[in-house]
């Protein structure tokens, strides 16, 4: 069995994508088991909301994200985590800058950006679900199949 961290932490560029998803789908499998947050590098212009294909394909598995409020770095509450999980490389780099000095692991998991698709919107949203379905498989590898719901 996989030993669970305590916090973990996922971080992306605006927070209104793939940190949120990745966040919501740690939540599902191991509900209150594990604290875990998310946020960007920069506060989006286009708003502090998840994005509404991150919404719809959340949805789809059980979670709500209309509730979401993207947040940056300097906005978390606490910094004390105990894995750091990075989901673009300008990410990447400022959680090792914050994580310099403490025993935290950090992680880096590519994760391709579904805004970037272009299309009908069934090819859209088909690129959020591969977004959602890879980082899925993602956190399956490495936290295990323990779940609060049983998958």
């Amino acid at each position: 069995m996989v030993e669970l961290p305590g916090a973990v932490l996922f971080a992306c560029n605006f927070n209104r994508v793939r940190s949120p998803m990745a966040e919501g789908l740690l939540r599902l499998r191991f509900g209150d088991r594990i604290f875990v947050d998310s946020c960007g590098l920069k506060a989006d212009p286009a708003g502090r909301t998840a994005d509404p294909f991150a919404q719809a394909v959340m949805d789809e598995v059980g979670f709500d994200l209309s509730t979401h409020r993207a947040k940056t770095f300097g906005e978390l509450e606490d910094e004390s985590f105990d894995m750091v999980i990075s989901l673009t490389p300008e990410a990447h780099h400022r959680a090792v800058e914050m994580t310099r000095g403490r025993a935290v692991e950090i992680l880096y998991w590519p994760t391709v950006d579904p805004t970037l698709a272009e299309g009908s919107r069934e090819g859209v949203i088909e690129a959020y679900r591969r977004v959602r379905d890879d980082l899925s498989a993602a956190i399956h590898r490495r936290f295990g199949t323990t779940s609060t719901f049983g998958g």
